[in-house]
Formats: C-alpha cells, sequence, structure tokens
C-alpha cells in the first residue's frame, strides 16, 4: 500500500465485500461511500483514518486470509442475493462465518466443492485461466456416450457461435439408462459442462464437482463448511494466513 493507502475497490473486495468487478458495480450504483462522500470511482484512495460504508452499513478493513471448502448442495444459488427468491449459499453460511466471496460458482442444481473467502482478491487470483488449475467433476447422463465421442471433447468444442475448451470426459459406468463421467477442464464457462454434453445429445440429470485445484471434496458432508489448513493456504498459494493482510 503506497502513501495513500489502497485503491476502494481493492480494499472492498480484501475485507471480502465482493469480487473486485461486483464491488466496482456497488460504486457505479453509487452505494459506497468513504466518510461523508459517497464515491463515484474504483481507483478513489482510502486510507487508514477513513470510514468506508456500503449501503450505509460500516465496513471494517480486511482480517486475515482464510479460505473456506463448502460442500454446496443442489437446490441453492452461488449469489448473495436473488431477485427471484431463491436459497443462496450465504444464506446457508453459519453465524460465526466472516463475510466470504466464491471463487468462482456452482449453478443452482450442481453441486460439490466450492471455495469461499474472505479475501476477494485472493478469489480472484484463483478463477485466473493463468493458474491453469484442473476442475474435477462427477457427472451423470442419460445415454451412453461412445468413448470416441468423448475424446473428441479434448480438441474444444463450438457450439451456437461459443468457443469451450478442451475438456477431458472419459466414461466410468453404466447404469441402466444413464451413464456415470469423469469430466475435467481448466476453464469453464458458464454451465460449460452441460451445454456441451447437452450438444453431443446427453442430457446431464447430475453435477457434482470433485476438485479445483489442489482443494478436493474428499468426504466432506454435504452442507458441510471447513476452513482450509493455514499451512496449506501457504504450501499451495503463498498466503501467510496467520496475519492480517
Amino acid at each position: 500500500m503506497d502513501e495513500r493507502g489502497d485503491r476502494i475497490a481493492k480494499w472492498l473486495a480484501r475485507a471480502g465485500v465482493a469480487s473486485r468487478r461486483a464491488v466496482e458495480q456497488l460504486i457505479f450504483e453509487g452505494r459506497v461511500r468513504i466518510n461523508s462522500t459517497v464515491v463515484d470511482h474504483p481507483a478513489t484512495f482510502v486510507s487508514s483514518s477513513d470510514a468506508v460504508f456500503v449501503d450505509g452499513k460500516p465496513v471494517g478493513a480486511a482480517e486475515r486470509t482464510r479460505l473456506f471448502r463448502y460442500h454446496k448442495p443442489r437446490g441453492i444459488v452461488t449469489t448473495h442475493s436473488d431477485p427471484q427468491g431463491r436459497p443462496t449459499v450465504f444464506q446457508k453460511m453459519p453465524p460465526e462465518m466472516p463475510r466470504v466471496v466464491s471463487v468462482g460458482r456452482l449453478d443452482m442444481n450442481s453441486e460439490g466443492l466450492l471455495l469461499l473467502t474472505n479475501d476477494g482478491e485472493l478469489a480472484r487470483r484463483l478463477e485466473l485461466p493463468a493458474n491453469g488449475w484442473q476442475r474435477r467433476y462427477r457427472v451423470r447422463v442419460n445415454g451412453h456416450p461412445h468413448p470416441d465421442l468423448l475424446a473428441r471433447l479434448a480438441q474444444g468444442s463450438m457450439i451456437e457461435g461459443v468457443r469451450y475448451g478442451p475438456i477431458e470426459a472419459v466414461l466410468d459406468t453404466k447404469q441402466g439408462d444413464n451413464s456415470w463421467l469423469t469430466v475435467a477442464l481448466n476453464e469453464g464457462k458458464n454451465r460449460e459442462i452441460r451445454r456441451v454434453l447437452t450438444h453431443l445429445g446427453f442430457e446431464v440429470s447430475r453435477l457434482l464437482r470433485l476438485a479445483y485445484g489442489p482443494f478436493q471434496l474428499g468426504r466432506l458432508p454435504r452442507g458441510a463448511i471447513e476452513e482450509v489448513n493455514p499451512k496449506v493456504l501457504r504450501d499451495q498459494l503463498g498466503v501467510t494466513a496467520t496475519e492480517p493482510r
């Protein structure tokens, strides 16, 4: 941080209010204030002596960086508020949880590993394709896709003008009219697995994320949340979580 402090968008993201992009939207909507002044630009600087407010509520300075594994159930959306009134991930957090944002998203009908952090800057870093982190899924589809057809997905796909990157898809088992696949990709667009498999003629009836980079769902029960050990944060991400950031 220089002598002027941090830029307000970065400051709020690190405080876990939202991702940097979402914070910028809050600013453009006039919902952020420093002391008595409404902030009109995300590059505005905030110092340690300033009071910061979002929607009229005070926001404390960033605490130590924390990361959590959450087993997201089906039927809830990965958003802080939903205009349709559907239950959200963040309504399901225990009361002792800090303010957190998600690392990427899982759609309403998907389940499994969702990473949460109180540091929006860390969330942004973990989402970057440059990390090359593989996301691995267990997927049930209606029908029995041929392994050669699945192998073609490694070349990427063009569907309705949208280019999708390489996907590794392997047929594991067949159960009656259904099949279970293991699917992996490094950069996922919104609902990518569902759209690509539907394009091949196979409707997805269940999608469970097993891993996000080095972080595994493991035996974490559905709906449970568990903090990642600070040593793992340090070893995997170079983050020192034992001190305020």
